[in-house]
């Protein structure tokens, strides 16, 4: 059997570039995992850039584990993609982890591995767990039991001070270790730090990290693969974090402040990735936003590059980069609009107008590209059916001006930690379906293909994304990986799903303050109290949209909770309050 897995393996490396292998004999081993599988991983950047990381130290070995489906039903070993070693040999394992719901990978692939789940388990004859990525930042806590260590934002700033610490202390007794770890800024070791809700008024925060200097991290793909979303692309961030303020959006706020890579680095980076194959995809929150990013387009199409990007604003559109895009034989142009109607857009501070979207609909049709793809949130605060029926209607609008295939997603809200509604309420799963359903009979009469994600999952990351350290034992316990057990087991460990997906105490201590985020709580209130005011009155003049100074409003409200800052436009008012500190 395992000659069968590592056959696998060496097809998998012979149908890639880019993969460093070193001998084991007195490096530090590093087995660096995805906790999904090889086609999910390879399309992730973040790996990439922490793969090469690691191994441009000479006396470190770095090597890729994923998640193997069915391998712990099949008692198959768990393996480093290199070398084939066992992941359990490996001094450190370190796991990025970008979803919520790629937890329950993460407790079978230790299972797979044969080491301890939890940290309370493992000594020094383990390796050491470290985590880190977006799926962890912000709320550690529902996976905190299983992990030594936590890095809290952009680990690309604790690699370097780790690897030295690693080197000397590796071997020692695992609570030396621990107590070096949690002297580190970024750092959250979570047996030496209580739950926030037991550490009283003044709990303890690990603050969160972010990159200075991009350019010290070349963000662009180093392994190529045509077994991946992505494939043979050459991966480049062209910035990251953004300063938008979609209140529903927590990379808006995991990746803060908003920084861009040079023009001119960029075009050196892209030149080098044209070698080896014409497509370069280009990643940030919204590439459009990129302050170059017509410069950027005309000069990649001078270098015959054709051109993807990860998602772009309509306001305004960047028309170079959209014809850039279909030169290069771009087939589908992505939009997202995130509602369907003007006030739910205040309400989540998607600022984009429909005719800004519907403009960048024209402007795919003139283009003559074969698809139009919209992106919608359903189950956003304040939502009614007459927002779904405006949807509806949007889209009709869209289907007269572009006649060829038009598809659409309609993916479940899931409030999130750090964010402008992570105390809000989730919609209850019944509701999301039922307006799935209307948008599927309103739309699908347009022949508009409509992919709906789950309700009932979309549940249970609404869970893990606002959960406490007692999600572990459900995430330990869960007998197989169902909605219905993974209900069943809560109800056995104790806890109730509106602990978790109900309205949730602004006042109260979340289990997600053990971070530092960089945004304060004030903000975070302050930016709900105007999504609850967004919406136009018969008294507010056409362009008001959720300003705040036409005076039919409780201006007193607005001295009161700002604490003395002028009452301003909204957009005035939000340069006026640190959004990072």
């Amino acid at each position: 059997m395992t000659w069968s897995l590592r056959s696998e393996q060496l097809a998998q490396l012979d149908g890639e570039t880019g993969a460093i292998r070193k001998d084991w004999g007195g490096r530090l081993a590093v087995a660096l995992a995805f906790p999904n599988s090889y086609y999910v991983g390879m399309s992730s950047l973040a790996l990439q850039i922490l793969y090469r990381q690691f191994n441009s130290h000479t006396d470190v070995v770095c090597e890729r584990v994923f998640w193997d489906k069915g391998g712990l039903e099949a008692n198959r070993p768990l393996l480093t993609l290199e070398s084939g070693r066992a992941v359990a040999e490996a001094d450190v394992w370190a796991f990025t982890i970008s979803y919520e719901m790629d937890y329950f990978n993460v407790v079978e692939m230790l299972r797979q591995a044969g080491v301890p789940p939890l940290a309370e388990d493992r000594d020094e004859s383990w390796p050491l767990l470290i985590a880190g990525g977006p799926g962890v930042t912000m709320n550690p806590e529902p996976i905190a039991p299983f992990f030594d260590a936590i890095v809290v934002g952009e680990g690309e700033e604790a690699i370097d001070k780790l690897i030295p610490l690693f080197q000397s202390a590796i071997t020692a007794p695992r609570a030396e270790l621990l107590a070096e770890l949690d002297r580190m800024p970024g750092v959250y070791v979570p047996a030496l730090v209580p739950p926030v809700s037991e550490q009283g008024t003044n709990p303890r925060r690990i603050e969160r990290l972010w990159v200075r200097d991009l350019e010290r991290y070349p963000p662009i793909s180093s392994l190529y693969t045509n077994e991946t979303e992505f494939g043979g692309m050459h991966l480049m961030e062209i910035a990251r974090g953004c300063g938008r303020g979609c209140r529903f959006c927590l990379a808006g706020y995991v990746y803060r402040p908003p920084r861009e890579q040079p023009l001119e680095k960029l075009l050196a980076w892209a030149e080098r990735g044209l070698q080896r194959d014409r497509r370069v995809g280009l990643i940030s929150a919204a590439v459009s936003d990129h302050t170059q990013i017509d410069e950027l387009a005309m000069a990649l199409f001078e270098m015959g590059a054709e051109i993807s990007v990860s998602s772009m604003r309509v306001d305004p559109i960047s028309v170079p980069l959209v014809r850039a895009m279909r030169a290069g034989g771009a087939q589908t142009l992505t939009i997202a609009p995130e509602a369907g109607s003007r006030r739910l857009r205040d309400v989540i501070s998607k600022t984009q107008t429909e005719e800004q979207l519907l403009q960048a609909v024209e402007l795919a049709a003139e283009l003559d590209f074969p698809q139009v793809k919209f992106y919608f949130m359903i189950g956003h605060p304040t939502e009614t059916d007459e927002d779904i029926d405006e949807l509806a209607a949007f889209v009709q609008k869209a289907r007269g001006l572009f006649k060829r295939r038009i598809a659409m997603n309609a993916t479940p809200f899931v409030p999130k930690a750090h964010t402008p509604f992570q105390w809000m309420p989730m919609t209850d799963a019944r509701t999301l379906k039922k307006r799935q359903q209307s948008i599927q009979k309103q739309v699908g009469r347009m022949q508009v293909a409509v992919r709906a994600d789950s309700p009932a999952w979309a549940e249970i990351q609404g869970v893990l994304s606002r959960g406490d350290r007692r999600l572990a034992q459900v995430l330990l316990n869960i007998p197989a990986l169902t909605v219905r057990d993974f209900w069943e087991t809560m109800a056995r460990h104790g806890l109730e799903r509106d602990e978790f997906l109900g309205q949730l105490d602004v006042g109260g201590a979340m289990p997600w303050y053990v971070v530092e985020s960089g945004v304060s709580d004030n903000f975070f209130n302050y930016e709900w109290r105007l999504a609850e005011r967004s919406q136009i009155g018969p008294h507010c003049p056409p362009d008001s949209a959720g300003c705040l100074t036409c005076g039919a409003c409780d201006d007193d409200w607005a001295f009161r909770f700002t604490d003395g800052i002028p009452h301003k436009p909204v957009r005035e008012l939000r340069t006026a309050i640190p959004l990072f500190s």
